[in-house]
C-alpha cells in the first residue's frame, strides 16, 4: 500500500472520500468539506484492503460520505463494506472525455474528482445517485439472471452455427435436415452417426452437427435448471409485479435488477422512468413543440418495458384502443409505444415500491 505522508488531524473534522475503482486496486482520496485536498493512497481490492482504506480515511477526521466510481462493478465490494459500516456511499459517474482532455487523467485525479462530486451535490440529497445495496434477494436474482442470459445467448449462437454448417454440408445430408423445425433438427442431429474417416467432408459434417446439437441440449438443460431457481425468487421478491398484465419472469427479473435491493434510492416514478430511458426529452424549437427519444438509462430495462408493451398490444383490447385513438391524433407507432412505455414505467414503479400494489390498467393510467 503506497500512501502520502500526512499529519494526523482532529477526528471531529468532517471529511469526504473519493475512490477510483479498478479490478485489483482502488485509489482513494480525502478532501475537506470546503474542497481542500488532503491526501490520496492506493489499496488492494481485498477485505483487508477495504479495512485499511476505511481506517486510513478515518485518520483525517469524521468520514461524512464516500463517492465511488462503478458501484455496480469494480466498486461493488467496497460499497457493500462501507454500507455495512454505516458510511454513506454515493455513486459517481466517470468524468466525461471533454473534462479529461482539459484536466488530464490519472487515478489520483479521478479519486479527487469523485470526492468533489459528492461535495458539490451534498446539499441536494434527494437527487444524489445512491448505489444499489447488493445484499438481498435482488442481487441473487441478478447473478442467476446474468448466467441465464449468457446461456441463452450461447444457445442462439449454437443453433445459428448449426444452420451455417448445414448450409455447406453435402447435398444428401442437407436435403435430409433442411426442412426440419428447430426441435426436430436438434433431435435428428443428435442421432447422426459419423464414420471414423473424418477426412471425408460428409463424416466431418455429421460429427460437427452432432457436437453442436449436443451443446444445444446441454445449454437448454442449464437454462431450465436456472429458471427453476430464478422464478421462485422473482415471485418472492415482488409478487405484485408478476400480476401486471404482460409482465413475465424474465422482464420482471430485469426490472427488479434495475431498481435494486433498495428501491427507496429511486425517489419518484419520474426518476425511475429516466433510469429506464423512457422519460421524454424536450426537443422543441421555434413553433415546433416535440419530444425526442431518450437514448440514456438502462437499456435492458428499456427493452423489458418494450416487450411488455408489445405483449399488451397483442393481447389487451384496451391498449389497442388507446393505440388507435392516438393514431387519429397523428402519432406514429414508435411515438405511441414511447407513450405506453412511459405510462407503464409509472405502473411498474408503484409495484416495485409497494408490497400491496394492485395492478392497474395501463390505459387507465394513460
Amino acid at each position: 500500500m503506497a500512501q502520502n505522508t500526512r499529519p494526523k488531524k482532529p477526528r471531529k473534522r468532517a471529511i469526504i472520500g473519493g475512490v477510483d475503482t479498478h479490478a485489483d486496486t482502488h485509489h482513494a482520496a480525502v478532501t475537506l468539506t470546503n474542497g481542500g485536498r488532503i491526501a490520496d493512497a492506493e489499496f488492494p481490492t481485498t477485505h483487508t484492503g477495504y479495512q485499511q482504506l476505511v481506517a486510513w480515511m478515518s485518520e483525517f477526521g469524521r468520514l461524512r460520505s464516500v463517492g465511488i466510481e462503478g458501484t455496480g462493478s469494480y466498486g461493488a465490494g467496497l460499497s457493500r463494506h462501507l454500507c455495512g459500516l454505516g458510511v454513506p456511499v454515493v455513486e459517481v459517474n466517470r468524468p466525461d472525455r471533454r473534462q479529461r482532455r482539459l484536466k488530464g487523467k490519472s487515478d489520483p485525479l479521478d479519486a479527487y474528482a469523485a470526492a468533489d462530486t459528492v461535495r458539490a451535490g451534498w446539499d441536494t440529497a434527494a437527487t444524489r445517485a445512491l448505489p444499489k445495496a447488493g445484499t438481498g434477494i435482488v442481487e441473487a436474482i441478478r447473478v442467476l439472471h446474468t448466467v441465464r442470459a449468457s446461456a441463452v445467448k450461447a444457445r442462439t449462437a449454437t443453433i445459428n452455427e448449426l444452420r451455417a454448417v448445414l448450409v455447406t454440408a453435402p447435398a444428401g445430408l442437407r436435403d435430409q435436415l433442411r426442412e426440419l423445425n428447430p426441435t426436430a433438427l436438434i433431435s435428428a442431429c443428435v442421432r447422426l452417426r459419423p464414420g471414423r474417416q473424418l477426412a471425408d467432408p460428409e463424416h466431418a459434417s455429421r460429427y460437427a452437427l452432432r457436437a453442436l446439437a449436443r451443446r444445444y441440449q446441454t445449454l437448454t438443460t442449464d437454462i431450465t435448471a436456472i429458471e427453476d431457481q430464478l422464478h421462485p425468487l422473482v415471485r418472492q421478491a415482488c409478487p405484485g409485479l408478476l400480476d401486471i398484465h404482460g409482465v413475465g419472469y424474465e422482464t420482471a427479473a430485469q426490472l427488479l435488477i434495475t431498481i435494486g435491493d433498495n428501491p427507496d434510492r429511486i425517489h419518484t416514478e419520474a426518476a425511475f422512468a429516466a433510469l429506464c430511458g423512457v422519460a421524454p426529452i424536450p426537443a422543441s424549437s421555434g413553433k415546433t413543440t416535440r419530444h425526442r427519444l431518450s437514448r440514456g438509462g438502462d437499456r435492458q430495462a428499456n427493452r423489458a418495458l418494450y416487450l411488455i408493451v408489445c405483449s399488451r398490444l397483442a393481447s389487451n383490447a384496451a391498449t389497442r384502443a388507446y393505440r388507435d385513438r392516438r393514431r387519429t391524433q397523428g402519432l406514429s407507432n414508435p411515438e405511441i409505444i414511447r407513450c405506453l412505455k412511459r405510462y407503464l414505467a409509472r405502473e411498474i414503479y408503484k409495484a416495485l415500491t409497494s408490497t400491496n400494489t394492485q395492478p392497474e390498467d395501463l390505459v387507465t393510467a394513460a
